[in-house]
């Protein structure tokens, strides 16, 4: 009895985290969890791209413009890369990325994996390749990045799939936005992430920009229905070809200059112009990812205005030297892997700076020659001025602070009649910003027309109706900016110079407002005075020849 009574007190003076560490054991030993038996998750890797397989290896990739990733796949083959790639997702590739993959992924996470199983089932079913011929003879490269969303484990995702669909150690290889050179592909690697790499690639997606750029700005008023498309897909072949024999680009883009000059336009059609902005692949994908919303846009009667891949890389160009600068700040203390001990910041930041000047300089370079004027890269440092006050500038995921100085500018600088902001289905940075920090944007500047829109796949004619009522609001205001126009320069509707913008594709007229054809009359005066002086000299000469 004795016994029993010095027990029990010891019993009731364990602590309450003695008991749950006891209680906690049990479980794991009930449940096979114990330390003993447990293993740390990992993900393998398959084989790498070593340098005796480039000759037979095809390189798959995707997800940028259609236009990029043509020209992508010329400049890697101008490098001696087997590459391919991939057409623009469609909803069967939605299909096989739901069948395949993890349940609550995000669109693009489906759209691009299912992409790649798409493509695979083709080379296996239509083409006859094995099984193991496509494992040996293939490999997909994407990038990936840390973030507060699901977009660092795509490159997981991609591997669960593939293994699903019958594709178990398919190589996928992941390029990481932040680490530069520094690649984990393999000491013996075939894939040379070195300078060359990178400059043919940022060559291949800024052509791919400047090409977009005119398509989107001259197809609108295109007297001929087709004719910029037409040029354009010349054009394209022709960059191909000189970035794939590594030939110079300066006679390659003088004669695209030529194809786009030949293409006629009329610029007194009133269309509002429209930008999209969000989610980058959302915004960025030309396909069923975000229901054809560019093409639709423009069969609605509007002007789009797309964000450029090259914003992009000047936006992580602009976090390394912002984030520098907030580190430099820190205490000595801060001596990690990634701290500033023992650092050179100044140099970093110096670098970072001639990152900057140097891409702008590539782009508005190509972008001269072949004849896209008045088009300028986004500021960073003043979008980020212009965001901070709503949206921390430290905060990344989606376009981070981006989205919300884009609207801002949109509105102040009337740069577009009409935002839209596109983001898959539970995008939660897209989704925080559009939904959230953006109401309070539209209250602050009234004049802004701004729809946020999510992408599920499905549900387009849902898509299209908000569109088509909020670009009823656009059209209204692109009206009232070319009557403003036509009636400070004292002209009538009718009265208008129609002939005088029958015109060439490439000149854009100075910007006073966001509706082309307003600037367009805004630019006519100068141009009128050169006619008239014309047509009276014709009609001189006219008179002394019969006299």
């Amino acid at each position: 009895m004795a016994n029993k009574k010095n027990t029990e007190p010891s019993q009731h003076h364990l602590s309450m985290e003695e008991e749950l560490r006891l209680f906690q054991e049990e479980q794991e030993k009930a449940l096979g969890l114990n330390s003993a038996s447990r293993h740390q998750w990992f993900d393998p890797v398959p084989r790498r791209f070593a340098a005796k397989d480039k000759a037979t290896t095809t390189i798959l990739f995707g997800g940028l413009t259609m236009a990029q990733d043509y020209l992508v796949e010329g400049a890697l083959s101008g490098l001696g890369y087997r590459v391919k790639n991939m057409d623009c997702p469609d909803n069967e590739a939605l299909r096989y990325g739901k069948e395949f993959g993890n349940r609550g992924q995000c669109n693009p996470t489906y759209f691009t994996v299912g992409n790649l199983i798409k493509y695979l089932h083709h080379l296996r079913d239509v083409e006859g390749k094995s099984k193991e011929e496509i494992v040996r003879n293939y490999l997909f490269v994407t990038s990936g990045s840390c973030g507060p969303c699901r977009f660092g484990t795509y490159v997981t995702e991609y591997r669960k799939a593939l293994r699903d669909a019958g594709f178990d150690g398919f190589r996928v290889l992941l390029f990481q936005q932040t680490d530069g050179l520094k690649q984990a592909t393999g000491g013996e690697s075939a894939l040379k992430l070195d300078t060359s790499f990178f400059v043919s690639f940022l060559k291949a997606v800024v052509l791919g920009d400047i090409l977009n750029a005119l398509g989107y700005r001259i197809r609108p008023y295109e007297v001929e229905e087709g004719s910029t498309d037409a040029a354009l897909t010349r054009c394209k072949q022709i960059l191909y070809d000189a970035l794939s024999r590594r030939k110079q680009l300066l006679p390659a883009l003088l004669r695209c200059r030529k194809e786009m000059r030949a293409v006629r336009v009329d610029r007194t059609q009133v269309r509002p112009k429209v930008s999209i902005i969000g989610e980058f692949w959302a915004m960025t994908t030309e396909g069923d990812g975000n229901y054809q919303l560019q093409r639709f846009l423009e069969s609605e009667g509007a002007e789009v205005e797309v964000q450029s891949v090259t914003a992009w890389i000047l936006f992580l160009i602009w976090s390394g030297r912002y984030d520098t600068k907030k580190r430099m700040n820190l205490r000595e203390a801060d001596s990690g892997r990634q701290g500033l001990k023992g650092k050179n910041p100044a140099r970093t930041l110096r670098m970072l700076g001639l990152a900057d000047r140097g891409v702008r300089m590539i782009f508005q370079t190509y972008a001269r020659i072949i004849g896209l004027h008045g088009y300028h890269l986004p500021d960073m440092v003043e979008i980020a001025q212009a965001a901070h006050e709503h949206y921390n500038n430290q905060l990344r995921g989606g376009e981070g602070h981006m989205e919300v100085g884009k609207l801002i500018l949109n509105v102040v600088k009337r740069k577009v009649n009409m935002t839209i902001s596109v983001k898959p289905f539970g995008c939660m940075p897209s989704s925080g910003v559009s939904d959230g920090v953006q109401s309070l944007i539209t209250e602050k500047y009234p004049d802004a027309i701004f729809l946020p829109i999510e992408t599920t796949g499905d549900g387009a004619i849902n898509v299209y109706s908000r569109v088509q009522m909020m670009l009823f609001k656009a059209k209204q205001a692109a009206q009232k900016e070319f009557e403003e126009a036509i009636s400070k320069k004292g002209y009538t509707p009718e009265s208008l110079p129609r002939g005088l913008t029958v015109t060439h594709p490439l000149r854009a007229a100075r910007h006073v407002v966001a509706c082309t054809a307003a600037n367009a009359v805004y630019d006519m005066p100068g141009r009128l005075v050169n006619w008239c002086s014309f047509l009276l000299k014709k009609r001189e000469l006219k008179n002394a020849k019969h006299s």
